[in-house]
């Protein structure tokens, strides 16, 4: 079972990070104060270049505004839309990434695909397993039953071909997900929307740890965290493992 402390072993040396401070609360500067080489910055446009140029290894976006920081990510590294996924550990349970996450993302099965994949690239940087759980709206049986439903489940059950074919361990999971948290690593939501009200149930009402949302498609490693957070040290740690 993969958790936190699995995180924390073999962490890699002489790697330095860079996080956003938009606060004067401390907690960013408490998370910093727990690693060697933690750079605090208090400009967005900084700490991106930064990373972009190789002067810092990784990023993490701490309580820096998202509103300033991600128009900068689309900018400074030419991407239209930002990807990202959220690594989670429920209460009890080993750590699970959930994607699509973004309101807007993984609207189509070639979207879904691109950030599994990416996303199991992620996973075997940290040691995960690679297990993907591909979700839909219903039971395989409840097909006829709602035009909505049918169309994740065929949505779902495509995916899974497409990932099988290219040879990734993915299933179709059906809306089961409390047998996908304990069977997979990865959850493919069956849109961006989904994706999101499961980390937000999961983290806000059950209390699952949510160690930050690392983005999947530019060529560094830089994690999405919450404002909300009073603890960055899980994230700090997680941008570590990712540039391995």
């Amino acid at each position: 079972m993969f958790t936190y402390e699995n995180l924390l072993k073999d962490m890699p040396k002489n790697v330095t990070v860079g996080i956003g401070r938009g606060s004067d609360k401390g907690n960013v500067e408490m998370s910093a104060s727990a690693f060697d080489n933690v750079i605090i910055y208090d400009d967005p446009d900084a700490l991106l270049n930064d990373l972009r140029n190789g002067k810092i290894d990784a990023a993490v976006r701490g309580d820096m505004s998202s509103s300033k920081l991600m128009p900068l990510i689309r900018d400074i590294f030419r991407i239209d839309e930002i990807e990202r996924s959220v690594i989670v550990e429920p209460v009890g349970k080993r750590m699970i990434f959930v994607a699509p996450v973004g309101i807007d993302e993984g609207s189509t099965v070639q979207q879904k695909y691109d950030i599994a994949v990416k996303n199991v690239n992620l996973m075997r940087r940290i040691g995960m397993g690679e297990r993907i759980a591909v979700m839909s709206g219903g039971r395989a049986d409840d097909k006829g039953r709602s035009a909505a439903v049918d169309r994740t489940i065929d949505e779902a059950l495509e995916l899974v071909d497409m990932l099988s074919s290219d040879g990734y361990d993915a299933y179709h999971a059906e809306i089961l997900i409390e047998s996908a948290a304990d069977e997979a690593d990865l959850l493919i939501a069956p849109d961006g929307i989904t994706g999101n009200i499961i980390f937000r149930t999961l983290h806000f009402l059950g209390n699952a740890k949510a160690l930050g949302a690392p983005v999947l498609n530019i060529n560094k490693v830089f994690v999405d965290t919450s404002r909300v957070k009073t603890d960055y040290r899980d994230s700090i740690a997680l941008a570590m493992r990712l540039t391995r």
